[in-house]
């Protein structure tokens, strides 16, 4: 019979899905967490969210897996490499969360542009301070979107719709695409001295860590917001720290931090960040698309296919049990 562990919580209906398909699923407690090697080591399959490192050493602990499954977009707690020396297929769920991390996108900006929490706290203080809190409107406003995928053109046209101008830069997007799109394509440091907001997409990799450093923030407009919905690491945070606090940006919006759970509470606390600790995947509906998407890409490995969210091509194979 077919074995799979599930280390991090999933939905229902995904777990429903493999059962379905005849495996035996075998969920890990909190109790069983530093068993995690020993468990992994007779499984087909490992499904994880966020929390789980499947690392170069628990990879070496599974004798004979052969599909990892990352509920979610990105593998960044993966090691695909180390995966793929093994023979191990890693999958994703690459469209789960499309629509909540777009929506969250804009709740960040929109919250820091009119300093919803701030105004929020002042209420439920019992204050009536409409002076302190003088917004930002987004019409007319340049938008600059770091990463055109599928979430950044879904945050491109969202932000059309509030009459914003849209600028991107992506090294994988030509000028014909863009302007389908009717978005300008323009380098990164262009990009970032001619916006009023910049929102990050692109993935995590050796590249993109510290893509905005303290050389880029210095070129972005003194009242610009920086919003990262995206990876943590894309920005380097103490840097963006030491912007704030010299007032030379406008304000931040982050869900994503290099490190998680986030220690930088200084950071976090800033009076013109809003903070959210990586909830861009957090709706009911988005929870429920992943773990169904999950299950489905992790079963179309285990019989042997190359499916969509698949993120690598293994060296070798073991055949199907």
């Amino acid at each position: 019979m077919t074995r799979i562990l599930v280390a991090d919580p999933l939905e229902a209906s995904g777990l429903d899905i493999l059962r379905a398909a005849g495996a035996e699923v075998h969920l890990v407690s909190a109790a069983e967490r530093a068993r995690l090697p020993e468990l992994v080591a007779e499984v087909d399959a490992l499904v994880v969210r966020s929390a789980t490192k499947v690392t170069r050493a628990l990879l070496e602990s599974a004798n004979r897996l052969r599909v990892v499954g990352r509920a979610g977009v990105g593998v960044d707690n993966v090691d695909v490499e180390a995966a793929t020396e093994r023979g191990v297929l890693v999958v994703n769920a690459p469209t789960g969360n499309l629509v909540s991390a777009t929506e969250h996108t804009f709740a960040l900006l929109l919250a820091v542009a009119r300093s919803v929490p701030a105004a929020d706290a002042s209420m439920k203080r019992g204050e009536w301070d409409r002076k302190r809190f003088v917004g930002l409107e987004l019409q007319g406003k340049t938008l600059g979107v770091v990463g055109l995928g599928r979430i950044g053109q879904r945050v491109a046209s969202r932000a059309q719709a509030f009459e914003m101008k849209v600028v991107a830069c992506d090294p994988f997007l030509d000028s014909a695409q863009a302007a389908q799109l009717d978005v300008e394509l323009l380098p990164l440091d262009d990009l970032l001295a001619a916006s009023d907001v910049v929102t990050l997409h692109t993935p995590s990799t050796r590249e993109t860590r510290h893509l905005i450093d303290a050389r880029r923030l210095a070129l972005l407009k003194p009242n610009a917001i920086l919003i990262n919905c995206g990876r943590g690491g894309l920005v380097d945070e103490a840097a963006l720290l030491a912007a704030l606090e010299a007032g030379r940006l406008g304000g931040a919006g982050i869900d994503v931090f290099e490190e998680e759970p986030t220690a930088r509470h200084e950071l976090t606390k800033h009076p013109r960040v809003v903070a959210t600790p990586h909830i861009g995947a957090q709706t009911r509906e988005a929870q429920e698309r992943i773990a169904i998407e999950t299950a489905h890409m992790v079963l179309a490995g285990l019989d042997g296919a190359i499916p969509p969210g698949a993120v690598n091509r293994p060296r070798s194979r073991p055949e199907p049990y």
